[in-house]
């Protein structure tokens, strides 16, 4: 795990009283007005074996015991609680996953993956469980508001070729955008006072406005934004296509997960300044 990233956490988990104060917005992921399914039958099903990445913070990374720690991590665990099955978690390299997955060394992926064509037709994929949401960020003060009319003619920088330079281009047109080669560069952009705003993936622009230390400049405005022909359906489990019996399975976790508000108890406990 980075030294950068132990840093953001610790600053992340000392705001966490004052993030909680200001009452995030707790995201759901499902239909709540749907009814609940039945149970499924787990007979002859006694432990799932989670198989995770090492480099996907604060969703997966290794902890400093070297342990798989993580978002994605709490909620395996959660999962096999709610089904009262055993649970194993092990991380690998991110090639090594679903290898070790078709020759039945593992029964299910936690490690960020997204659901995409490919992905379908060699995977069983559950319900998205998380959504990736883009956000704007600007100095803290500004009266700006993330509207096209807000932003006209305004300076916004953006990672270059990025589905958030198109979503920009496409829907906030008045917008001088500014590209830049890496999100750390459209954060100076803006820290330097450069740029007006920067656009960007939520989870990293929440981890730099939480690390801003005596700089603490910036704050997000607006949003979120997270129309999946841009930027996804979000992040699925995988399991064997053969395997249906545990993917509902997950899938009725999930909700009940959900309605319980245990999701919610853990995005506070990963993201505690909100990215939503």
């Amino acid at each position: 795990m980075s030294r950068f990233f132990l840093g953001c956490l610790v600053v992340l988990f000392g705001l966490a009283g004052s993030a909680m104060a200001a009452e995030p917005v707790i995201p759901y992921f499902r239909d709540r007005a749907a009814q609940a399914g039945a149970k499924p039958d787990l007979t002859g099903r006694r432990v799932v074996r989670f198989l995770t990445s090492t480099d996907y913070p604060p969703f997966q990374f290794l902890g400093t015991d070297g342990a798989p720690a993580g978002f994605n991590v709490d909620l395996a665990r959660d999962l096999c609680a709610e089904l009262a099955l055993s649970c194993t978690v092990q991380a690998l390299p991110w090639d090594q996953l679903k290898p070790a997955l078709d020759s039945r060394r593992a029964d299910a992926l936690i490690a960020g993956l997204r659901p995409s064509v490919e992905a379908r037709e060699k995977l069983g994929l559950t319900r998205p469980y998380f959504r990736l949401p883009a956000r704007f960020a600007a100095k803290k003060g500004s009266t700006l508001a993330a509207t096209p009319e807000s932003l006209k003619g305004k300076k916004v920088a953006v990672v270059e070729g990025s589905a958030h330079e198109a979503y920009l281009t496409r829907f906030f047109p008045g917008v001088k955008t500014l590209p830049q080669k890496s999100l750390v560069d459209a954060e100076a952009q803006l820290k330097q006072g450069l740029a007006d705003a920067v656009f960007g993936d939520g989870v990293a622009l929440s981890y730099w406005l939480a690390s801003g230390g005596k700089d603490d400049c910036c704050a997000f405005i607006g949003g979120p934004f997270t129309e999946s022909r841009y930027f996804g359906e979000g992040l699925a489990i995988a399991v064997r296509p053969d395997d249906t019996q545990l993917r509902i399975a997950l899938d009725y976790a999930l909700d009940e997960l959900e309605n319980r508000g245990t999701l919610a108890d853990l995005y506070l406990r990963w993201f505690p300044i909100g990215l939503y």
